[in-house]
């Protein structure tokens, strides 16, 4: 989220003050409505001069020359700014939250629930994208061989989640040779990320005996993340769909369409997500989201990494129309990526 900021503390004031507003009314605000929220007793005529210099630096616009003010992208960006460090989750949205998450019995539920939970908090989508393959922490793996040779590979990982992929290996196994195979991942390997997995086997391959190093080779063979689709098995929860088309915001027909169109192209959304992941902040907050087309002028994204024992994992978030209740998003975000984090680690 860049820097921008007005250039006093009264301007500061005033445009939080307007921002508020609309985003609890939906309609323009005016300089007489900012004189009775503001806690100095400012007349609306000066109150009128601070937001027109406002306007001027580019954090309002009039749409009718009649009309009171609304908030630019980079007065959102401003608001979301305070917001990010100081607003703290109600108790209602935490006994809400957690009595979601705490009717969960495995981690997909997990995922759709804290989706769910984040759609209804926020009025806007809520979204929860799991790790890709290779950061997934192996509780249990089997192999199936089928009769073409192909063989489907079960995972199960931390907290229930499980994955299975059909993959085609180069050589050919034998359903023995996979068992045994499973049974030596599952004795050296449980609780490993496939991506650790994969290292260790490499390195024991020069140490280990003839017969655990023919094992060894064929482990490395089957965890292979080229085979097993690394991008491609990251799933994607999306709760809220509906109410977020239904926004005022998204009144007309080709913007219901093009917000729709981002929803269906999941793999945007994974990226986006993504980038959140090696940024140094809990909570990362995008104003005007960038490569969903037209339709990502007009949303904001929140979003936080949850991670299983220190080890970043997958995501979770809100998207939604810029004008949303960023101090209840954000929080929520924040206590559900946490909450996720604490949930995984106890299973």
């Amino acid at each position: 989220m860049s820097e921008t900021t007005p250039n006093n503390e009264r301007n500061r004031q005033i445009l939080t003050a307007v921002v508020r507003a609309y985003i609890e009314t939906g309609e323009p605000v005016s300089s007489r409505s900012i004189s009775r929220r503001h806690v100095e007793a400012l007349s609306p005529a000066t109150i009128r001069n601070v937001m027109a210099d406002l306007e001027e630096e580019g954090y309002l616009f009039q749409p009718h020359t009649s009309a009171g003010r609304v908030p630019t992208a980079n007065a959102y960006r401003f608001f979301a700014q305070q917001i990010v460090t100081g607003a703290t989750l109600s108790a209602e949205d935490e006994d809400l939250i957690r009595s979601e998450i705490a009717g969960a019995s495995s981690g997909e539920e997990i995922a759709e629930r804290a989706g769910h939970v984040l759609a209804e908090i926020s009025k806007g989508l809520g979204i929860v994208v799991s790790p890709p393959i290779s950061k997934t922490v192996l509780e249990h793996v089997r192999f199936v061989l089928l009769p073409d040779g192909r063989i489907v590979v079960v995972l199960v990982s931390t907290g229930g989640n499980t994955r299975d992929k059909v993959i085609r290996p180069e050589k050919l196994f034998s359903q023995q040779d996979l068992d045994h195979t499973a049974e030596y991942l599952n004795h050296h390997y449980t609780g490993f990320l496939l991506e650790a997995i994969r290292a260790d086997l490499q390195k024991r391959l020069a140490q280990e005996e003839e017969r655990y190093a023919l094992l060894a080779r064929n482990a490395l063979e089957l965890c292979d993340p080229g085979m097993l689709g690394q991008g491609s098995a990251q799933r994607i929860y999306i709760e809220g769909a509906a109410q977020m088309a239904a926004a005022p915001e998204f009144s007309g027909q080709s913007q219901i369409r093009d917000v729709l169109e981002a929803i269906e192209e999941k793999h945007r959304i994974i990226a986006l997500l993504a980038n959140c992941i090696d940024t140094p902040d809990p909570v990362h907050v995008q104003i005007g989201v960038k490569g969903m087309d037209r339709a990502g002028e007009h949303l904001a994204l929140i979003s936080a990494p949850y991670s299983f024992q220190d080890q970043s994992q997958g995501t979770v978030g809100v998207l939604g129309p810029m004008r949303m209740q960023y101090e209840r998003a954000i929080t929520a975000v924040a206590f559900v990526a946490r909450a996720f984090s604490e949930t995984l680690d106890r299973s």
